[in-house]
Parts: structure tokens; C-alpha cells; sequence
């Protein structure tokens, strides 16, 4: 076991400062849950997911140009503005 004079060196001495200002907080300190931050970080699968709707929509925008542009096409061969 300690003695009294092992327990007393190992207890701090307080200083207070002799100007300036002075806190003191009594009581049980507790846990102090504060708003969550949140961070705008991209995960792969996320980032994986626009870039398969980019590559979608391009092919469906490919397919709708190539559509009007053949349909342009049969409509000026169809119309020959001839007698039949």
C-alpha cells in the first residue's frame, strides 16, 4: 500500500493565474452531441451509376437522331412531286 506521502505527491497542486479570468465547471461532465456535418463525397458505385446514365441517354439521343434523320430521308425519296 502507498503511504501519505506517496498519495500526496501524486496529487497536482492548483495554480490559479494572478490576472486574466478565471473558469471553473462543476459537475459531471457529460457528452456534447453536436449537428452531423455532411460531406459531399461521391462513392465509386454512385459515381459508377451516372456515368452508365450519361452512356444511356447519349445512345438513346444517337438513336433518336439517326431515326429522324432516316425518316427526313424516306419522306424527300417519297415525294417525288411527279404524276404517278
Amino acid at each position: 500500500m502507498a503511504t501519505m506521502d506517496q498519495r500526496k505527491a501524486n496529487i497536482v497542486q492548483e495554480v490559479l493565474p494572478k490576472a486574466g479570468l478565471v473558469y471553473s465547471e462543476k459537475g459531471n461532465l457529460s457528452e456534447v452531441l453536436c449537428k452531423p456535418k455532411i460531406m459531399p463525397i461521391k462513392s465509386q458505385a454512385l459515381e459508377r451509376l451516372e456515368e452508365m446514365e450519361k452512356q444511356v441517354t447519349q445512345a438513346a439521343q444517337a438513336r433518336i437522331s439517326t431515326a429522324n434523320r432516316v425518316n427526313t430521308a424516306g419522306s424527300r425519296l417519297g415525294t417525288s412531286g411527279g404524276n404517278f
